[in-house]
């Protein structure tokens, strides 16, 4: 059983510390640990200054000789940050290397390289823009609080530390059962019998209310300068709030994700930016695509000689084989890097 001890914001400080990468250094006030904190961080001076950052100011940096065109890849943020450290990020980044895009040039704050594996690529922690053949590749991050992180802001911005490296979010993933914040006169979590908590109507109104703040922050800084890409593609997990976000009511019944929440004034719809801006970008992996890349995967563990009965592929797809989630997979990237690949060709 957790506690509600253990909930507190002193008990929790410590675990969120540890997912900030040396040299970084978690701010104590930008952590959000329940839907309703999540409301809050709207108010709080350097989310705020963030959001209307990415709403108003951001464009699309010049690269000498990209002449072709840019393409936008949103990919999710991440438990560990700075988001280039964590494994999900890595192989992502490793099938972009594969596939022949380089870094713009950009510098890699002295001490990460110590999250790489022996015989990585350091050019994997490079946040500038990716090059290929005269396109640019611009990678972003869909976050909970920051709504939009520019790669290349990742680590800096403004002359300080980045905002999405000081972070840490969890306060919106229910599943977890420890997204609540008991403390607060607002709480309506109740524990449960198996040691988690329950969301109540104040959680289930406080995640509606934040979901769709971001949704209309993704939706503005998208319209804004989408028309500079000709394409953007969005490559988060399917179930995930990172996909509500972004769906519209057809794929939210596609993908089973709630298109409401019932919360203290009844059900409070969620919009996704399709829903706003129809066709804006291509949501994947689909379901389809999924399958494939199990299907691929469980080939791979046999011709290694590893288990795959359908138990033990399942489990090794949902850790990502070591990459955390399948979104990292080789198998599941093929899908991401064929989307790029007809986006520069005129195929998509």
């Amino acid at each position: 059983m957790t506690t509600a001890s253990e909930l507190t914001r002193q008990a929790r400080l410590p675990s969120s510390a540890r997912k900030i990468r040396p040299p970084f250094a978690i701010d104590p006030t930008m952590c959000f640990y329940s839907p309703q904190e999540n409301v809050d961080s709207l108010q709080h001076p350097r989310v705020a200054e963030w959001l209307d950052f990415v709403r108003r100011e951001w464009t699309p940096s010049a690269v000498p000789g990209a002449e072709a065109g840019r393409i936008a890849v949103l990919i999710p943020c991440t438990k560990y940050k700075p988001y280039p450290t964590s494994r999900e990020h890595r192989g992502i980044n490793a099938a972009l290397l594969a596939a022949g895009w380089e870094p713009s040039g950009g510098d890699i704050p002295g001490g990460l390289a110590e999250c790489l594996e022996p015989g990585e690529d350091p050019r994997l922690l490079d946040v500038s823009p990716m090059v290929r053949d005269g396109w640019v590749l611009d990678r972003f991050v869909v976050s909970e609080p920051l709504a939009l992180v520019p790669y290349e802001h990742v680590y800096h911005w403004r002359g300080e530390q980045s905002p999405a490296a000081s972070y840490d979010d969890p306060g919106l993933f229910e599943s977890r059962g420890t997204s609540v914040t008991p403390y607060r006169t607002d709480s309506t979590a109740t524990p449960a019998s198996d040691g988690t908590w329950r969301w109540g109507p104040g959680e289930r109104e406080a995640y509606a209310d934040m979901h769709n703040a971001l949704v209309e922050v993704l939706a503005t800084a998208l319209g804004r300068f989408g028309s500079a890409y000709a394409g953007i593609g969005a490559w988060v997990s399917p179930g995930l709030t990172h996909v509500s976000f972004l769906a519209d009511l057809a794929r939210r019944r596609t993908d089973g994700i709630p298109a409401s929440r019932r919360g203290l004034t009844g059900a409070k719809p969620l919009t996704g930016v399709l829903d706003l801006l129809p066709g804006v970008l291509t949501l994947m992996p689909t379901r389809p695509q999924l399958d494939t890349a199990f299907e691929a995967l469980a080939a791979r563990l046999a011709e290694q000689g590893r288990s795959s009965s359908p138990g033990s592929a399942r489990s090794v797809f949902a850790r990502g084989d070591g990459r955390d989630t399948p979104l990292a997979l080789p198998e599941t990237l093929v899908h991401l890097t064929g989307w790029i690949d007809g986006v520069t060709e005129g195929r998509s």
